[in-house]
């Protein structure tokens, strides 16, 4: 008797319960593997874009904003800092490693950075094509934002005022593509990267509007000149217990340490996690009740089939196994629907409601930790098939027989 085409065969002799059955289990392994896929990719991205920066310094405000714009690139920043200020804490003996930030413009939605060569080194990142910027208006691209808006090497675009589409057009100081970054997954992939200079320029040609400017009022302006953020690398892990206090207190800028801020955002997500959570084992809990219960009348439905087995000599360890490999079909099928569900709702959030590509994922990533699904599904399967195997083991052949 081939145990495994037998128990198929039983299992789908009753359709419609096989298919309540399976969709139960599908629905509760799926939210399970969704949640260890978006826990394993936020991780991922924290740690990708979080890594090496022990700091974000910028003006008064929300903490998690600063860390949202400055590090991720999906807020606004909550306003400037006066460069003087940020250079002078820069030389402070606690900072090992600074880089500056300026924003305020964007193209076709990509955020116009201005910074210094250090901010992709820090990345470790690689140029595709062409070379780094050497002088104002020239920029480098970002391996999505070339992609998308189908720029090369010496294109020339404008800048529009504001970090989202459909602000004012820098028409008057373009910038040339002089280079495009390799892929490297993390938040560069989605930026346009200049020189601080070039924020400057384009901004305070803006305010000049059409007046030629004097060397006093270029004088003024230079005097004025701000940045956005700072990020900051320690010298040594122990200035992490005074620096960001001696920032806050005496300047007036704002630091926000990303390790704290990010842990807070983490645990007002994970309220929702946890509900979603709760809903994956409820309906786990419901699928397993569900199978017993189907299983448990199958034993009593086929008491005459089981004694049938028995008389013709199949051992009541086979008959037990019939029963045990019908509950891992189920099991099977629920683990290839649920993934199926699982990566599908992942590469569909992936190209929709991610922000510009955030959080980097398709539904092709596998995450380790979805190991335990399977583990899971054969799991609920065996427990909701051990009291109906224990009945269909305690079969007496000879008392159905003679009740027949």
């Amino acid at each position: 008797m081939n145990v495994w085409s037998l128990s198929w065969r039983y299992l789908w002799s009753r359709p419609l319960t096989t298919v309540l059955n399976l969709l139960l289990l599908t629905l509760g392994l799926a939210v399970m593997a969704f949640l260890l896929q978006m826990q394993d990719r936020l991780s991922h991205a924290f740690d990708r874009d979080l890594a090496g920066i022990d700091l974000v310094v910028g003006a008064k405000g929300s903490p998690m904003q600063l860390i949202l714009a400055g590090v991720f690139h999906i807020d606004a920043p909550p306003g400037n800092i006066p460069l003087a200020e940020a250079q002078a804490l820069a030389s402070h003996p606690q900072v090992a490693e600074w880089m500056p930030l300026s924003l305020g413009d964007s193209f076709q939605g990509y955020r116009i950075v201005g910074t210094e060569h250090s901010y992709p080194r820090h990345y470790g990142a690689a140029l595709a094509q062409g070379s780094w910027w050497a002088a104002p208006l020239q920029a480098v691209l970002g391996a999505q934002v070339a992609r998308t808006t189908g720029l090369g090497l010496g294109a020339a675009f404008a800048g529009s005022h504001g970090l989202g589409a459909g602000g004012h057009a820098h028409a008057e100081n373009p910038y040339r593509v002089t280079g495009v970054l390799a892929p490297c997954g993390c938040v560069l992939d989605r930026l346009v990267l200049t020189d601080t200079a070039s924020v400057w320029k384009v901004h305070e040609d803006m305010y000049a509007g059409d007046a030629p400017l004097d060397a006093e009022d270029r004088q003024v302006l230079v005097a004025e000149r701000e940045l956005t953020m700072l990020l900051i690398r320690y010298n040594t892990p122990l200035a992490a217990a005074s620096f960001p206090r001696y920032v806050n207190s005496s300047t007036s800028m704002q630091a926000a340490s990303p390790a704290a801020e990010i842990s807070r955002l983490l645990a007002m997500v994970g309220v929702g996690t946890e509900v979603l959570r709760g809903l994956g084992a409820v309906l786990l809990l419901v699928a397993a009740l569900s199978v017993f219960i189907a299983l448990w009348g199958a034993v009593r439905e086929r008491r005459a089939d089981l004694a049938m087995l028995r008389m013709l000599g199949t051992p009541a360890g086979k008959v037990v196994a019939l029963l045990l490999c019908e509950s891992l079909w189920l099991a099977l099928l629920a683990t290839l629907g649920g993934f199926l569900l699982a990566h599908g709702l992942t590469a569909v959030l992936g190209s929709t409601w991610m922000v510009g590509d955030a959080l980097a994922t398709t539904g092709w990533h596998w995450s380790p930790a979805q190991a335990w699904v399977p583990l899971t599904a054969v799991g609920v399967a065996l427990v909701a098939a051990a009291l109906p195997a224990l009945g269909a083991y305690r079969v007496d052949v000879m008392s159905l027989l003679q009740t027949r």
